[in-house]
């Protein structure tokens, strides 16, 4: 394959836009990054590689650090980063280049794409219409257009977000404790003696879906009902509870109530993409 996109994707957003970014680019593959991250070394083949992943609490997920830690790019003469985003500036790419540099890579192109939100624990979360959503995709697609262009012709494009939504003044210990608190969260049980940051309620039908999404192998089903396994690390994509077709996986507070904002809000897996898509990035 002449080009690589690997990709990370939760509810849909960066699946979507991986493929449809394929569609417009000649000799492309799409690799989940999920299914490599057991390996010691990820060995990349071609002269073009692609990363494309959603914003966590501004920076980068926690699965997507790992996977450029490992991830071997000699082969590449050409490499660019997508990420999705409800609408938070976003500053990181800086990050991804400070771990490519020390394969001495860096990032050649960057862009940055709004889509709607899975934070449904948000007190200010909206649901999406389908009008909502095929507004949005109009934007998508006519952006994407655009960076097939950039991508395929191998120009530099690194300019600083200015598509933002909602802006944050840039502090660096502030982005700093933000991230330390998501990794908290992920391994949210360990430290507040038993008590996990996703649960079920009396709704679960015992499916199995929420076990069946997690990115990170975290939910086994025991007795027909969802355990979050304490000594296994969250990648906070929120599949489980977005997918989840009983809307029964909810959030805890740090003191184990839950949120009560995840009962009301609905949630948002997007359109397009179902649980077997997500399922399959493990595979």
């Amino acid at each position: 394959m002449s080009t690589e996109i690997y990709y990370f994707s939760g509810t849909g957003n960066s699946l979507y836009v991986a493929k449809e970014l394929q569609k417009r680019i000649p000799d492309c593959s799409l690799i989940p990054m999920v299914s490599l991250l057991n390996k010691e070394v990820i060995q990349a083949h071609s002269k073009s590689i692609g990363f494309i992943f959603p914003v966590h609490a501004l920076t980068i997920p926690l699965a997507v650090k790992i996977f450029l830690k490992k991830i071997d790019m000699n082969s590449a003469e050409y490499s660019f980063a997508i990420v999705t985003r409800l609408g938070i500036i976003f500053r990181d790419f800086k990050k991804i280049d400070k771990l490519l540099k020390k394969k001495n890579k860096h990032l050649d192109s960057h862009f940055i794409l709004n889509m709607y939100s899975n934070d449904v624990e948000d007190k200010h979360y909206k649901n999406p219409t389908e009008a909502d959503i095929l507004k949005l995709e109009a934007v998508v697609q006519e952006r994407l257009n655009l960076i097939q262009d950039i991508i395929v012709n191998k120009k530099i494009s690194r300019g600083k977000d200015s598509d933002y939504l909602i802006a944050l003044p840039y502090n660096r210990p502030v982005n700093y404790l933000l991230e330390k608190l998501v990794h908290l969260a992920m391994t949210f049980s360990e430290y507040t003696g038993g008590v996990d940051y996703f649960c079920s309620d009396s709704q679960c039908t015992g499916c199995g879906i929420c076990e069946k999404v997690c990115l990170s192998q975290k939910i086994k089903m025991i007795d027909e009902k969802p355990v979050w396994q304490k000594k296994v690390i969250c990648y906070m994509c929120y599949a489980c509870i977005n997918f989840c077709p009983a809307q029964s996986v909810q959030i805890n507070n740090m003191p184990g109530v839950v949120k009560s904002y995840t009962r009301i809000n609905g949630r948002y897996p997007h359109p397009y993409a179902k649980v077997k898509d997500i399922t399959g990035e493990k595979q």
